[in-house]
């Protein structure tokens, strides 16, 4: 693999990890209470997803905003 393709599998893991939460947000004002939590729970482990790649990124000399984090 080579550093393009890399890139572009990451910025697209990335976009869609983003558009997720989006998505998420917009359901939130219309949930009900019981698909309020099962949300919070989603959003909360997509917090943790980016969470994991902005460390992993520093980790290894990565400036993260530079991968859009």
């Amino acid at each position: 693999m080579t550093n393009d393709q890399f890139t572009a599998f990451f910025q697209d893991v990335l976009i869609t990890v983003y558009a997720n939460i989006r998505d998420l947000h917009e359901k939130q004002g219309f949930a009900d209470p019981e698909e309020q939590d099962y949300i919070d729970g989603r959003l909360f482990s997509y917090q943790e997803i980016l969470a994991i790649f902005r460390a992993s990124a520093k980790d290894t000399g990565v400036d993260p905003k530079e991968l859009g984090l």
